[in-house]
């Protein structure tokens, strides 16, 4: 993709001798459109190992990174060097890069159908074990993976007692011998080595054969979801979700990309949002500028959030949630509730290290102690910082909350948040919650 990007720039300079006659112009051109696409790949995970071989989702994701390429280079472009780039020559540049995109895809496309099913590519698969999980791996192989070919199973006669999909091939201590015949590189066995000690003795003789031997451990019988494994020396340790944060070195990162971005907008954005803000509420009605509320944080510990008041002052700002037509709400307020321009001030609390600038929206201690009620993973959403801004609210999942499966689906969001955190998606949030202020939000209220 970088390569034929560059191409297309290239080609394009031929004919384009205003922008050829001005070196600087030039390299500053090639360096935006060359760190753009990097930063929208990466932002989109576009060459993820396994989204390569799915080609009908490389393709749709592909789509939307070129879509956020061409907002985000034309915006660098307007900015920078708008009077020394010819339009014509981006709107061509776009063009053809769209037109070799498209090209590489249908290439990939071609190349994939063509060598998928060659046999060097195709691996023949055994499984040691006609049971449930038996049965549930070789379904795997053939819905999801094209390139695993099962062959057949490995179980004694007596213990199989309905007809199988795929051929029961030998007993499992003739295993390795029965995969030479038949040309088997992976098996993989259901049965532990701590069930039946001949596992042992098939996995040494697979060595000799040079054919990958792999263990499948059925855990239904202690947890019926999903689990995380990890190691501690060589102690295996099951977790039911997998958690990047938990990790010192991640949250280093994330802790000091909040200090740098907090810092910088108290500085630049607070100092002169401040006092108009406080002058338009102040002028409007009596009371403080700021509203301090007690919020459920990090391990459910309480913190003081600031907010700009939004409200007349009332009795019943703990208790009861904002809705659409509040008669609380002030002129002032209804427009920076709408605009978000309520939430700077926990810029603040960023930088007191109480809240992030992105994670699950903290909530007032009555709702939490309600919602945990509700849902039984609510909970462990405050295993995170509260955030000014999340996953679930760049999704339409923001303002009151009247239904439990809008508050289910605003958990899931957050969960989904935790267990897949990585500074290019704090990034990707940041910029779609700006991006959605100014397009505007039907439950911004």
């Amino acid at each position: 993709d970088l390569v034929v990007l560059n191409i297309v720039i290239l080609v394009l300079e031929t004919y384009f001798s205003a922008v050829n006659n001005n070196y600087n112009a030039f390299m500053t051109l090639w360096v935006i459109l060359n760190l753009v696409w990097l930063a929208c790949s990466g932002i989109f995970k576009l060459y993820e190992g396994q989204l390569l071989t799915r080609v009908i989702a490389f393709s749709v994701r592909s789509v939307k990174t070129y879509i956020l390429f061409l907002v985000l280079s034309a915006v660098c472009i307007y900015l920078g060097i708008r009077n020394l780039v010819p339009q014509l020559y981006i709107g061509w540049f776009m063009l053809g890069f769209a037109f070799s995109l498209t090209v590489l895809r249908l290439s990939y496309l071609y190349f994939w159908i063509h060598f998928k099913t060659k046999d060097y590519l195709i691996k023949r698969v055994m499984i040691i074990g006609y049971n449930e999980m038996g049965k549930k791996l070789a379904g795997y192989f053939e819905n999801n993976n094209p390139q695993m070919q099962v062959v057949g199973f490995c179980e004694d006669i007596e213990n199989v007692s309905e007809l199988s999909h795929y051929p029961i091939l030998s007993r499992p201590s003739e295993a390795v011998q029965r995969s030479r015949e038949l040309k088997i590189t992976e098996i993989y066995s259901t049965i532990l080595p701590e069930h039946n000690q001949m596992i042992y003795e098939q996995m040494h003789l697979a060595d000799q054969a040079c054919i990958r031997f792999k263990l499948v451990p059925d855990y239904k019988l202690y947890v019926n979801r999903p689990m995380h494994l990890n190691y501690l020396s060589d102690l295996p340790v099951l977790s039911p979700r997998w958690e990047p944060l938990d990790n010192l070195v991640s949250r280093i990162k994330k802790r000091l990309f909040d200090i740098v971005v907090s810092f910088l907008v108290i500085v630049f954005i607070l100092s002169w949002l401040v006092p108009l803000v406080a002058l338009a509420i102040w002028l409007e009605s009596r009371g403080p500028v700021f509203f301090v509320q007690k919020r459920s944080g990090l391990n459910n510990r309480p913190f003081d959030c600031y907010k700009f008041r939004s409200m007349v002052v009332n009795r019943e700002s703990d208790t009861i949630q904002a809705s659409r037509a509040d008669q609380r709400m002030t002129v002032v307020g209804r427009f920076i509730r709408k605009t978000n321009l309520d939430e700077f001030p926990q810029f603040l609390n960023v930088l007191r290290g109480e809240m992030s600038i992105v994670g699950p929206r903290p909530h007032m201690l009555k709702h939490t102690r309600e919602y945990s009620a509700i849902i039984s993973k609510y909970m462990v959403r405050q295993f995170l910082k509260p955030g000014i801004t999340g996953w679930a609210q760049i999704n339409g999942h923001r303002g009151g909350i009247n239904d439990p499966l809008e508050l289910q689906a605003r958990v899931d969001h957050d969960l989904w948040y935790m267990e897949n955190w990585n500074i290019l998606l704090d990034c990707r949030i940041i910029f779609l919650t700006a991006f959605n202020i100014f397009r505007g939000e039907k439950n911004a209220y």
